[in-house]
């Protein structure tokens, strides 16, 4: 296996994470944003009002999207596995 060839193995794990991993945190910052907000408006300072929205928020997101995650993890996987052979 020539070092082009990890370092773009490496790319392709790197972008499939960030691609897996990017409603969970887009979920988790835009609940967040909406929670300081609120929070700035009404002057409420509870460090659990963070927590909370942000946990509801996330699951919601790994609920409907989680299908989708799966396959994309599970595709790269196989694309991976299947390349292994020729190496």
């Amino acid at each position: 296996m020539s070092q082009g060839e990890v370092l773009e193995l490496g790319r392709q794990a790197m972008l499939v994470g960030l691609q897996v991993a990017m409603p969970i945190l887009i979920a988790a910052l835009i609940v967040g944003l909406i929670v300081s907000v609120f929070q700035a408006v009404t002057q409420i300072q509870e460090m659990t009002l963070q927590f909370i929205p942000k946990i509801i928020a996330v699951g919601l997101v790994a609920l409907f999207a989680g299908g989708w995650m799966l396959t994309q993890i599970v595709e790269f996987t196989s694309r991976v596995l299947s390349n292994l052979p020729p190496l």
